[in-house]
């Protein structure tokens, strides 16, 4: 049984350790509070968790169903946007799937419990590099998943990853409860923006003493809601709070005339420098530590993607090491861990929260203005909360911009509501490919598509359908010949790689060369090397028809995709 220690029992540590618990892992879990403390203690965080993020904590078994299924988590179902003060644009549009907050004071606290109850070594240190030597003798992993004190410094700051040398916003945060009836929309987040000011964005959840509403302030450094620094109790902090709102956010002042704070730790100030560190510690005597959520990843609080970050991190980290076997821990391994995560989701959050960290571009405000019209337009920018990958390329390019909003408006004329029958074809469970070709200049090119099918056995023909608005469209048009690789149940995260826009998709992948350059990507379950025979016009996307000249199949399971989410295979209980 291999022995892994973590350091730290927040959003990351917690849930990573659990996770390895249940797969057999024998674990430490280090903090430097008990869970009694933590949930007596003050608020750690303004944490929203969007529909991703909670279906990766239900594949570790993590998810706090109880709470979910006895109603007492409320459900998010919408975002409410609210820009500028005269002239106000201002829209709503549904999330895709439920977003749930609850206090990371209760969720930190019954992890460790369970942990504990399981079985686990849980162990209540303030841990020093020293004491991170010794466990990195004893061990053989260490991971650190917190930042705080000298450990955080033993991870040394990406300068290319991290823009920022100083914090952005200043940070307010109050947990509070409020009857008064004019709030409208309790069931959204309502985000409210104020440029050259600031922001305030409030949404329900559960906290220790049961249903709340956070309100969470984020004031432009040296602007006028960076005003807390006399502030010198909770109560003198909601008075604050309430009088900002008057002055910068009057539509939302009527919502908290008789807000209170829910306890005596409801209450939170800070300020962020958002940061990317190398992932991978050298402690004084060589070994190495593997750093985790916030030790390396620190976002502004702005887009509320610190707990959904730590999420994600904690389970690319657990497939990770499930997969390592009995592999050794080595750097390489520890490199190759977090680059799969940074490619696959870190990088898109990290890069559309500093984004939004600055003041808005004409074709930004173009979009925030246009979704006042087209509630597909307004759906695409809200979605950007849940996935921020869906964000690319459009929301940072001008010109992608100005395609998309097209696209989008065109949605709205639609016969059908798309999201709706998007999700009707969705319940057709399928496998999931990346197709690749070579580009005229020597490009390795690529593309995630379930649109696969086969067409004749003689002669062997298949068919897939990329849309006319893909960025590679051209270079398959130029080519004369593509695979199709069907990607293994593991392999989800070259699915989400190569679903997304980047400079190399191909980074991090391990390929060979197959018919006429095009590559083939190891460990796919079946490749099919095809000539292209036929292209056919069809609506919004093109059906490309191949002749097989090669393939191959080493067997496995593959990916599923179904409603939206991926899956596994497995017999029927019937047969």
């Amino acid at each position: 049984m291999r022995k892994i220690a973590i350091v730290g029992a927040g959003e990351s540590g917690a849930q990573l350790a659990l996770g390895l618990q249940r797969a057999g892992y024998e674990v430490t879990l280090l903090s430097d509070r008990s869970a009694a403390q933590i949930r007596t203690g003050k608020v750690m965080s303004s944490q929203c968790m969007f529909s991703t993020a909670l279906d990766a904590e239900a594949q570790m078994g993590t998810a706090l169903t109880e709470f979910y299924e006895s109603g007492a988590v409320p459900g998010i179902s919408s975002i409410r946007l609210h820009v500028g003060a005269e002239q106000a644009i201002e829209w709503e549009a549904p999330l895709d799937g439920p977003a749930r907050s609850i206090d990371q004071r209760i969720k930190s606290a019954l992890w460790i419990e369970t942990f504990v109850a399981n079985g686990g070594d849980f162990r209540i240190e303030k841990v020093t590099p020293r004491m991170l030597e010794e466990l990195a003798r004893d061990y053989e992993l260490v991971i650190v998943s917190t930042g705080k004190g000298e450990i955080g410094q033993i991870f040394p700051r990406d300068k290319a990853k991290s823009p920022f040398d100083r914090p952005q916003r200043v940070l307010a945060l109050n947990y509070v409860t409020s009857s008064d009836s004019m709030d409208t929309h309790g069931d959204a987040i309502r985000m409210s923006m104020a440029p050259g000011v600031g922001e305030f964005f409030t949404f329900p959840g559960l906290t220790v003493s049961g249903p709340c509403r956070m309100m969470v302030f984020e004031g432009v450094v040296g602007g006028p809601m960076d005003r807390w620094t006399d502030v010198g109790s909770p109560e003198e902090q909601l008075e604050r709070s309430l009088q900002i709102l008057r002055e910068h956010f009057p539509h939302e002042a009527e919502n908290f005339t008789d807000a209170q704070l829910t306890d005596g730790g409801a209450t939170l100030l800070g300020r962020i420098t958002p940061t990317v560190r190398s992932a991978v510690g050298e402690l004084g005597n060589g070994n190495l530590v593997f750093g985790l959520g916030d030790a390396v990843v620190l976002n502004d609080p702005l887009t509320g993607q610190g707990s959904n970050n730590a999420t994600l991190a904690a389970k690319y980290y657990l497939d990770s090491i499930v997969r390592r076997g009995q592999q050794p821990f080595d750097r390489a391994w520890m490199e190759r861990t977090f680059d799969e995560f940074w490619r696959g989701w870190g990088q898109w959050a990290v890069e559309w929260t500093n984004d939004l960290l600055k003041p808005r571009r004409d074709h930004q405000k173009t979009l925030l203005a246009e979704a006042a019209e087209h509630p597909a337009l307004a759906a695409s920018i809200v979605a950007g909360f849940d996935d921020p990958r869906t964000s690319y390329p459009w929301w940072f390019d001008p010109t992608a911009a100005a395609d998309f909003m097209q696209a989008r408006k065109e949605d709205d004329t639609s016969a059908f509501d798309l999201r709706d029958f998007r999700g009707a074809l969705g319940q057709y469970a399928t496998g999931v490919t990346v197709v690749t070709t070579v580009a005229a200049d020597g490009r390795k090119v690529g593309m995630t598509a379930n649109s696969f099918t086969s067409v004749s056995m003689e002669p062997p023909l298949v068919l897939w359908c990329p849309s006319k608005r893909a960025p590679s469209l051209e270079d398959f048009e130029d080519a004369t010949h593509f695979a199709i690789n069907i990607l293994a149940s593991d392999q989800h995260v070259l699915s989400r790689q190569f679903a997304t826009p980047a400079t190399d998709k191909f980074a991090g992948t391990e390929t060979t060369e197959g018919i006429a350059g095009v590559p083939l990507l190891d460990g796919a379950v079946a490749t099919f090397q095809c000539r292209t025979v036929s292209r056919h016009d069809a609506g919004d996307h093109v059906i490309y028809v191949g002749e097989v000249e090669s393939y191959n199949h080493d067997g496995g399971a593959p990916l599923v995709f179904h409603a939206g989410k991926y899956h596994a295979t497995a017999n029927h209980p019937d047969f």
